[in-house]
């Protein structure tokens, strides 16, 4: 009986406050509902997760793609105002070789009310390729001046570890320094500069600087 009290006063107690926000709940519904329907285009970024370890996407990556929204007045004034929609593909069963993904309800994320109507483009292709590693040669560049010359240089160190998707590595044969202006003065001289690689698939895990020494004398 006590319980059956209990109960029956959570229900009936305070019934002022329960009609207001009743009230409140039907004129929030009515402007939600009255609300025209609009549509709209918006620019989402592509983000990606689960990639498997040991792969690498070689293909030039697609960073953003074109969405068509649908919704009420309200909700998509909050895409505008930074609700911005994320596109999100799983890629944890992905292997080497071409893969296409839709773009769609699926991995497309919206805020309540917002509906999706088409992605530009809707379809993504990603190509895969097994991880590399392997150490190159570091080539400096040397620039001499008038009247003197380099007669010798040495680079410490002289090769550098390289990372990347496998076909771009094996096409690196060697990285060249930042260029090194000789003085127009004889002597010994250091010059720590940063390594390059001509090719943006390709990275340095590691180290990427070097000292170029080079000994100095007259033409």
């Amino acid at each position: 009986m006590k319980w059956g009290k209990f109960l029956l006063g959570l229900v009936t107690g305070n019934p002022g406050w329960k009609l207001l926000s009743l009230a409140i709940a039907v004129v929030v519904w009515g402007v939600v509902a009255n609300e025209p329907e609009l549509s709209t285009f918006t620019t989402a970024g592509i983000e990606y997760k689960n990639l498997p370890e040991g792969l690498e996407i070689s293909s030039e990556p697609v960073s953003a793609v074109k969405l068509e929204l649908r919704g009420p007045s309200g909700q998509l004034r909050g895409v505008s105002d930074g609700a911005s929609p994320e596109v999100i593909l799983d890629m944890s069963d992905v292997r080497v070789g071409e893969r296409t993904f839709p773009i769609g309800d699926g991995n497309v994320r919206l805020v309540p009310g917002v509906q999706l109507v088409r992605a530009i483009p809707s379809l993504v292709r990603i190509r895969f390729e097994r991880h590399a590693q392997r150490t190159v040669k570091v080539t400096p560049r040397l620039h001499d001046r008038d009247g003197y010359e380099v007669a010798d240089y040495t680079v410490n160190p002289d090769s550098v570890a390289i990372a990347g998707p496998a076909s771009h590595i094996a096409q690196v044969e060697t990285v060249v320094t930042d260029t090194v202006n000789v003085p127009g003065r004889v002597g010994s001289f250091e010059y720590p500069v940063n390594t390059f690689v001509d090719d943006p698939y390709v990275r340095f895990p590691d180290v990427s600087r070097v000292t170029v020494t080079v000994t100095v004398r007259k033409r």
